[in-house]
């Protein structure tokens, strides 16, 4: 028998067209998002078929600049060409602009889209939300755009000063050399982008404190996420005023760094294949390299095609969860993760409510992350079954592969040179879903909720 509708659920149908213009609206960006990339991924392509892009060679093109393009603008790191000899400087600067334009680009499309979802509440909601969050309304977006500007040109622009001056000092490198390369390594950090202009890596710089602990600052800082880097120069180490995001991605950041710098040391520390030849500074700052850079730069210190499996599966957990939200990092995200922890030590100790610092997590934040994950998993998974049909090489490295590219990571144990084309067109759609699937999902599902006027008969499948 049909319910009529009285009071206010006729009301709510009355303004239903009405609020499905405002959500079609809303949803728009989001869609958006996806094509944004995609044209800048061709513009970058295009422009590194340039003849003055690349060296002469008889070798094809067209594959490099595409997954280079791609590379740079997910910020991954990814390589199937040496960048410092196969791309000339102007080729090099190409890459730069793109690893500039999809860092800034990521950081302010997710606050946006994060403050697209706060503006979809209702009055209450949108109240909370900014009390706890202590962030700008949707109606500031000039001034998200400028402080994001600021944020990056002032973290860029440091650790560029400090490399620059350890090139030119530290390596008798020329003055004009030494500012490129000092501004390119820059960039490339603070945008978790992992390129760099040695053909091995960072490997070479190992044992330099001056370059690794400048590096390994600025990933960290672009890793951390817009919100959280606000709310750090507004509220200090004032703990109190620090709201729930914030303590999950500082308390995150910090214990996976301590955990993945104990764990790399542990196995790797004597190995003479990657950190027993060197001195005992640079074994510790080989461990710290290990544990930041998975997370998620690329750059790679250490050959990890000699790292023991161990290692390999603490880098690939560390790759999968990734960086804070709205930042330049990949993965499923820090809050991502432990929210999902939280749930599941709440369910294990009986209690229908998850808290965190005193604060109680809704029901669809806990539906959104564990979305968010699965469809990490999913992803991860038909990757690596993908690559293992195309090539031979095992599923240890496989899977180390399909990680690094869907979390935008960019190390690798040394198979991507190798891959057939069939293998990097998975790397590419790993690397472009790995950079905008998880914020654009966790947006579309948030911007798309339709709270029911009813509730249907509950049913209790068996669970586990």
């Amino acid at each position: 028998m049909a319910v009529p509708l009285r009071g206010p659920a006729k009301v709510r149908a009355d303004i239903r067209p009405k609020d499905s213009r405002i959500r079609r609206l809303l949803l728009h960006p989001v869609r958006s998002v996806p094509v944004a990339f995609l044209a800048v991924i061709m513009i970058g392509a295009g422009l590194l078929l340039l003849p003055a892009s690349h060296y002469p060679t008889d070798s094809d093109v067209v594959m490099p600049a595409l997954f280079t393009s791609v590379s740079a603008v997910c910020v991954t790191g990814l390589i199937t060409v040496d960048t410092a000899t196969f791309w000339t400087p102007f080729g090099q600067a190409v890459i730069l602009g793109m690893i500039q334009v999809g860092g800034f680009g990521i950081m302010t499309l997710a606050t946006l889209l994060a403050l697209l979802v706060r503006k979809n509440l209702g009055l209450r909601g949108q109240l909370v939300a900014q009390s706890e969050t202590h962030t700008l309304n949707f109606g500031d977006v000039r001034s998200v755009l400028v402080r994001v500007a600021k944020i990056m040109a002032t973290l860029e622009g440091c650790t560029a000063a400090v490399l620059t001056l350890r090139f030119w000092i530290g390596y008798d490198a020329n003055p004009a050399t030494a500012l490129w390369h000092g501004i390119f390594h820059a960039v490339s950090a603070f945008n978790n982008a992992g390129f760099s202009l040695y053909s091995d890596n960072l490997i070479g710089l190992a044992e330099d404190p001056w370059i690794i602990v400048p590096v390994c600052a600025a990933v960290v800082a672009g890793g951390l996420g817009f919100p959280v880097i606000i709310a750090l120069m507004r509220d200090g180490f004032r703990i109190r005023d620090w709201t729930v995001h914030v303590r999950l991605t500082v308390y995150g950041t910090l214990l996976l760094l301590a955990a993945g710098f104990v764990l790399f040391a542990a196995f790797e520390w004597n190995r003479p294949e990657t950190l027993g030849p060197l001195s005992t500074g640079g074994k510790f700052l080989g461990a710290l390299a290990g544990s930041v850079f998975p997370r998620t730069a690329g750059f790679n210190s250490i050959d990890y095609g000699a790292a023991t499996p161990e290692t390999l599966m603490v880098t690939n957990i560390l790759m999968f969860i990734g960086g804070g939200s709205a930042g330049t990092a990949g993965g499923i995200k820090i809050t991502t993760f432990l929210i999902l922890g939280f749930a599941i030590w709440n369910e294990v100790r009986g209690r229908e409510q998850v808290t965190i610092a005193h604060r109680s997590i809704s029901s669809s934040a806990q539906r959104q992350a564990l979305s968010v994950a699965l469809l990490g998993v999913a992803a991860v998974i038909a990757g690596t079954l993908l690559l293992l049909l195309f090539t031979d090489y095992s599923l240890e490295k496989v899977l180390f592969e399909s990680i690094s590219a869907f979390a935008t990571v960019g190390v690798s144990t040394g198979i991507t040179y190798h891959l057939p084309v069939s293998a990097q067109w998975v790397l590419m759609a790993l690397m472009f879903v790995g950079r905008i699937g998880t914020i654009t999902v966790a947006s579309a599902l948030a911007l798309s909720a339709h709270p029911r006027l009813y509730h249907l008969p509950e049913e209790r499948p068996i669970i586990g």
